[in-house]
């Protein structure tokens, strides 16, 4: 298959079953270094579970210690892996502090294979006529400023390695603009804004690739929070999503870019 243009959203048609069982080895990630944000719950705690029982050490980045220690736990008891606790507020996050983040990986692991830009606030539900500013900086800095500062001061050692992969969390309130949905929907577009840029930027000039997954409705606590009167038992798990994002990491992934998927077109997989 020929590469697509950056932004291009692929399904599960233009995947074959083989790939994706490819990557479903247990080594399929062995000896990789992935980082991940938001681990300590939801989706990035599934994503970072998996990518340890595949063979990664995997960096675990949160705000909250406990959350981040159980995670710790559970991989240290069920893998052979060794991950590492960056406890971090990303709505602090600066240039400086990312730097500082670039220089630990390094010191640490001497490169790094992958980049998983999970972590997200949700925000207000409300118009934008009565937006909190605050909250809006706050979302603003998690979702988007965050990534910035994270993917420039990690994009050295992911260019050092053979088959460097960043992929950002998007959503479908960042692909066609959907009332009340605030700063969310707004720091999403400008998510798949950055993932295409940062894209077509490397595609002749280096051989990390980027990419945006779309969860969509997923059992985690910002679902519960976006939708309260809903049963979770209707929404898949963060864990069925897995399989795309450890094939997209693997390095026998095809090496697609500026790709925007949908999680949940991969479900019957």
């Amino acid at each position: 298959m020929t590469q697509p243009e950056p932004g291009t959203q692929l399904s599960r048609t233009d995947l074959t079953l083989d790939l994706l069982h490819q990557a479903q080895n247990s080594d399929a990630l062995a000896g990789q270094v992935i980082v991940v944000t938001g681990a300590g719950d939801g989706i990035g705690k599934a994503a970072a579970l998996d990518f340890a029982s595949a063979g990664a050490q995997v960096v675990l980045i949160g705000r909250t210690q406990e959350k981040l220690e159980a995670v710790y736990d559970q991989i240290e008891a069920t893998t052979q892996t060794e991950p590492i606790i960056l406890p971090l507020d990303l709505n602090e996050l600066t240039t400086e502090s990312a730097q500082e983040l670039a220089h630990g990986i390094e010191q640490t692991y001497g490169r790094l294979d992958g980049l998983v830009l999970n972590a997200s606030l949700l925000g207000d539900k409300m118009s934008i006529a009565q937006y909190p500013p605050k909250v809006w900086s706050s979302v603003m800095n998690v979702n988007l400023n965050s990534a910035f500062h994270m993917t420039q001061a990690l994009l050295p050692l992911l260019e050092a390695g053979p088959n460097g992969r960043i992929i950002f969390t998007t959503s479908s309130v960042g692909r066609e603009g959907r009332a009340y949905w605030g700063a969310y929907a707004v720091s999403k577009f400008a998510t798949e804004g950055l993932m295409q840029t940062l894209a077509d930027e490397l595609q002749n000039t280096s051989r990390v690739r980027v990419h945006c997954i779309n969860p969509g409705g997923t059992r985690t606590g910002m679902r519960a929070k976006a939708y309260p009167g809903e049963d979770p038992q209707t929404v898949p798990s963060p864990e069925v999503h897995m399989p795309l994002y450890r094939y997209l990491l693997s390095p026998n992934s095809q090496p697609f870019n500026g790709i925007s998927w949908d999680a949940r077109d991969f479900l019957t997989q």
